[in-house]
């Protein structure tokens, strides 16, 4: 008698078993192809990490014009206070920096002579001796506007570099914003009303960063 030996059947399972596995391979392929790997400190990286002054700018300054059109204190009524004491003034009105308190302060009067970047502007009711100044361009110096409600601190910041360039993109917004349709030449002997903020150094210069000023 002759043994016949039948084929085997095919096993379909292990076929399906290498079809899933080419098809993971394939994904996992495509997955890297599609991703880009970014090393910490490489430039990619601090392309992504990158300060942007102007952004930053533009984000804040409506928020430091509220602040300080809320808490702004009347020129005369400040000076008082001032007068009478100067800390107490600054302790009340101001928020302390290491280079003096700045004091968000209102007044309306009438613009006098004009000098390098500042208006002088002559406001009823304060002291002789005392001279107001309001920048307006086309330089504005000075971080008073990022100092002004204390919650912009050096901590957020990279380094001393983008600290100062986040004042710098504050004021920018003031000369877009606040100064871009006042012709500062054009003022003298024109009434206006201005919200701002200065630093309490001396008490008989005060020399105001607008985030308002009206021209009547």
């Amino acid at each position: 008698m002759t043994d016949v030996t039948l084929p085997k059947t095919p096993q379909p399972v292990r076929s399906y078993r290498w079809i899933g596995i080419a098809a993971g391979i394939v994904l996992v392929g495509a997955m890297i192809f599609d991703t880009t790997i970014v090393r910490i400190g490489s430039d990619k990286d601090v392309q992504v990490q990158k300060f942007s002054p102007e952004g930053f700018g533009t984000e804040q300054f409506p928020l430091i014009k509220q602040s300080v059109e809320t808490r702004a204190v009347d020129a005369v009524e400040l000076s008082r206070a001032i007068v009478a004491d100067k800390k107490a003034a600054a302790e009340k009105y101001g928020v302390a920096t290491s280079a003096g308190p700045v004091v968000p302060v209102k007044f309306t009067g009438v613009v006098g002579e004009r000098k390098a970047n500042y208006n002088v502007v002559a406001v009823e009711g304060l002291p002789p001796e005392l001279t107001v100044r309001v920048q307006t361009g086309p330089a504005l110096n000075g971080t008073d506007l990022r100092d002004a409600t204390g919650q912009i601190e050096f901590g957020q910041f990279k380094n001393q570099i983008e600290y100062q360039d986040a004042g710098s993109a504050i004021n920018n917004e003031v000369k877009k914003v606040v100064l871009a349709g006042v012709d500062p030449a054009g003022l003298t002997g024109k009434t206006v009303t201005v919200i701002g903020v200065f630093k309490l150094v001396n008490p008989k210069s005060w020399i105001v960063t607008p985030v308002r000023l009206d021209v009547k």
